[in-house]
């Protein structure tokens, strides 16, 4: 089994690391080895991170889900079950830990929960050097000067 720690970035670093995500994911990489010795390195991972909204997400668990398709262990730690996919999920203050076969299986059960909180969720796999975002970022640019056509007339 493999197992993925999911992130929730703050907006800004979403938009400045969609597509340096390997930046990103060799920066967490660092914090989780060195955090203890280096107090920079956790300043920098709390600045571009928000906690992870647990409570927010088992509310739409139970909303979402059919009641046979989850279940708490404890209040930190719950199961999700589609057919024969079973998903451990542990929830942190700053993330989400989770075990699955492919990632296929949290694509069809977990991501698109998370989807419904929110756009800005980095994962990297702890046992496997993959990684990525569970959605894609949309940003739509405000005009400059409020200007919104230009006109050649």
């Amino acid at each position: 089994m493999y197992e993925y720690t999911v992130f929730r970035m703050k907006e800004e670093f979403s938009w400045h690391y969609f597509h340096k995500s390997d930046i990103l994911y060799r920066f967490i990489k660092h914090y989780q080895k060195e955090c203890q010795q280096r107090p920079d390195l956790q300043m920098q991972y709390d600045y571009s991170t928000y906690p992870f909204p647990g409570t927010q997400f088992c509310k739409i668990v139970e909303e979402k889900l059919d009641k046979t398709m989850f279940s708490y262990e404890t209040a930190d730690f719950l199961r999700l079950y589609k057919n024969s996919t079973n998903i451990p999920l542990h929830i942190s203050e700053k993330h989400l830990k989770f075990r699955c076969k492919t990632i296929l299986e949290a694509e069809e059960i977990l991501f698109p929960i998370l989807r419904e909180i929110d756009s800005t969720f980095f994962i990297i796999g702890e046992n496997t050097a993959q990684y990525g975002w569970v959605s894609p970022v949309i940003r739509i640019r405000e005009p400059k000067s409020g200007q919104v056509l230009y006109s050649y007339h």
